[in-house]
């Protein structure tokens, strides 16, 4: 099975020369803006690979020399490839950590001394599966007193000195440009200290304590200086969600503001990038101010449209002399003129607007994303929860169904940790309320109520539900989500419930993604045979549901590609809730009108567990449906300054063309 499909999708559109150039000649041009070396790769899987090959050389290299191999590693979800294929290195390579010494970089402060943290999940990952002598592990120690913390962090110093101190610092990127839990604000000369860690860092650890609640607000860390006094230091980054901080740290100044920026004071460190944690560095978002391109249309898309943001301009008042004076004479060069590129571009542009997204029926379809025929298409689309349908794409949910379409609707996960045990209550309370009058308070009843309620009202953070309340739950989620296909007029027959397995572990940790998930889908797929698919395409979190849920409907579509009525099968991605796909990659925009919109709100608002309580928001105060009807006009906004159409607000898609 395929299981990682979705890392594909960028290569789509990014020439390796501007990533992997073929001579130092050339990666000098491309990188003229970059102030740290960096690698990138086409997914976290190779350059994980990489990065270990690298690791092992260097325990080897001092092995040799008769020396330990200092190492400051740090546990954050990015580095874990590394490990496995350290780990893989172990058990069938042969590879020793007998002469290799870790130190921990950071630890959660205050801690249980059952309670999980960064030292555990390193055992879990690295430590408990390789041959280190347990004297040779060093941690920061979560559960001291506070009175003793300073003490320890210099004590913790002196160790690294004492073994003649780093030869090498491995990190991931954080989630606002920090390295180990060094908060934007820390400065180059910090040393190990306790840190209060900002909601983004707390949010990124969610999984590992079950809750975003439970995190504690504080940790014990290496400070920069302590892991830049590394002889080597590597840090680690995938997924598009960092990618605006690792320009800022990659091609902006240093600055406390980035902490990762620091790098660019060591001679000997480097960023490894995947190429969606990279797609905002300068060779990646806009070559042509490092290289000459290989033009095809969607680069010379965003090429026009960055013009259009610079100079101000809507495309059709673009002139000779700002393509000129911003780099674009190659296009002046290929085209003849600035009126035939911009006529192009606009009628491109132009083409990925409709109000149609199953197909005009009876009409010329020369010019338009879907096919007129056949007519009514059977169409799929999938959730990976129970409510992205209408967040991401209510207002193209119910165009299809007003157009006669025979809509499908899949949720993929349960959904059920979404929902919160004052939510669910409310539940229970009822039933337990009407039981007598019902009928149903046998002594079987009212022990389960019993039972449930007790669980609740003695949960601490970190409990796992028990599977009757897990149950319960993802029942609430089912009819939620049933009550808002009603709305919009999904058949209720048409809506299924897949429940994935990789998602039912109870905790926000989830499992890997396996056959029987991709069998689950493939299963609806054969069954239905739709004529046109629609799949969440996003891409930000190489680990996350989503991520997971795309990577098992394209591996099931992988297995059946070849099959002649999925050969006649459109296949469009959509975005979540918090972006929307960049206007050059946009090959459909459906148009939503104000009473559309509202409709589109209305059909979100019927999942109300999943309002102001829902956990693992983030920072983004913002309500889904807010977050949606912000992202949609924005989108809209976008097209009308470009000269073209005012919408209130457009749905955008991308096609999936299957791997041949």
């Amino acid at each position: 099975m395929k299981a990682n499909l979705s890392s594909q999708i960028k290569l789509d559109r990014t020439p390796k020369r501007y990533y992997r150039p073929d001579n130092a000649f050339e990666l000098t041009a491309l990188t003229r803006f970059e102030k740290v070396f960096t690698e990138i790769y086409e997914s976290s899987e190779e350059g994980a690979l990489q990065v270990a090959r690298e690791v092992a050389d260097l325990m080897r290299t001092r092995e040799k020399e008769g020396r330990f191999c200092v190492l400051a590693l740090g546990s954050g979800a990015g580095t874990h490839g590394v490990y496995r294929e350290l780990v893989r290195m172990h058990q069938n390579e042969g590879l020793s950590f007998s002469n290799t010494i870790i130190f921990n970089v950071s630890e959660f402060f205050p801690l249980e001394a059952d309670a999980p943290g960064t030292s555990k999940l390193l055992h879990e990952v690295l430590i408990d599966l390789i041959d280190i002598d347990p004297q040779n592990v060093y941690t920061p120690d979560g559960t001291i007193a506070k009175e003793s913390i300073f003490d320890f962090c210099k004590d913790y110093e002196k160790k690294i000195e004492k073994l003649g101190g780093l030869d090498l610092t491995l990190v991931e990127f954080g989630p606002s440009g920090n390295l180990a839990f060094n908060e934007p604000g820390s400065q180059i000369n910090s040393s190990t200290r306790l840190m209060l860690l900002g909601s983004e860092s707390r949010h990124n650890f969610a999984k590992l304590f079950h809750s975003n609640e439970a995190v504690p607000h504080s940790a014990i860390t290496m400070g920069i200086s302590t892991l830049l006094g590394a002889k080597k230091v590597i840090v680690v980054g995938w997924g598009e969600t960092i990618s605006p901080y690792v320009r800022q740290a990659i091609e902006a100044p240093a600055s406390d503001t980035v902490p990762a920026s620091f790098l660019q004071s060591h001679k000997e460190s480097k960023f490894v990038l995947d190429l969606s944690s990279a797609e905002h560095l300068t060779r990646l978002s806009t070559p042509w101010l490092v290289t000459s391109c290989e033009w095809d249309d969607k680069l010379i898309r965003r090429a026009i449209v960055w013009l259009c943001r610079i100079t101000g301009k809507p495309i059709l008042k673009l002139t000779n002399k700002d393509y000129n004076d911003n780099g674009l004479s190659e296009l002046l060069a290929l085209f003849g003129s600035a009126y035939n590129v911009n006529i192009k571009i606009f009628n491109d542009l132009q083409h990925t607007i409709t109000g149609w997204p199953g197909g005009k029926p009876n009409a010329d379809d020369t010019f338009r994303p879907e096919r007129a025929k056949p007519y009514p298409k059977k169409v799929i689309v999938f959730s990976p929860h129970p409510d992205d349908d209408v967040i991401s794409m209510g207002g193209t949910l119910k165009r299809l169904v007003d157009q006669h379409h025979d809509v499908h609707v899949a949720y993929e996960t349960s959904g059920n940790i979404a929902v919160g045990d004052e939510d669910m209550m409310r539940y229970v309370m009822l039933m337990g309320g009407i039981a007598k009058d019902f009928c149903f308070d046998t002594p079987e009843f009212m022990a389960k109520h019993a039972e449930i309620t007790k669980f609740v009202k003695e949960k601490k953070d970190g409990d796992i539900d028990t599977p009757d309340i897990r149950h319960l739950k993802t029942l609430i989620r089912q009819g939620e989500a049933r009550t808002a296909c009603n709305y919009i007029g999904v058949k209720p027959e048409n809506v299924h419930f897949l429940n994935l397995p990789f998602y039912e572990t109870g905790t926000i940790k989830k499992g890997d993604l396996t056959e029987a998930d991709r069998d689950i889908v493939k299963g609806l797929l054969e069954k239905i045979k739709p004529d046109q698919i629609f799949v969440a395409g996003d891409l930000a979190d190489p680990h996350g549901t989503h991520r997971v849920c795309l990577d098992a409907v394209l591996a099931a579509i992988d297995d059946i590609k070849d099959e002649e009525w999925m050969k006649n099968c459109r296949i469009w991605m959509y975005r979540g809730a918090w972006a929307e796909w960049e206007i050059d990659h946009i090959e459909m925009a459906v148009p939503i009108s104000p009473e559309e919109l509202r409709q589109k709100r209305n059909s979100i608002l019927k999942h109300q567990s999943q309002m102001e309580s829902a956990p693992f928001l983030g920072d983004d105060e913002r309500l889904f449906w807010q977050r949606a009807e912000d992202r949609n006009k924005a989108t809209a906004d976008l097209y009308t300054s470009l000269g073209l159409a005012s919408y209130e607000a457009i749905e955008a898609f991308v096609e999936y063309h299957p791997l041949r």
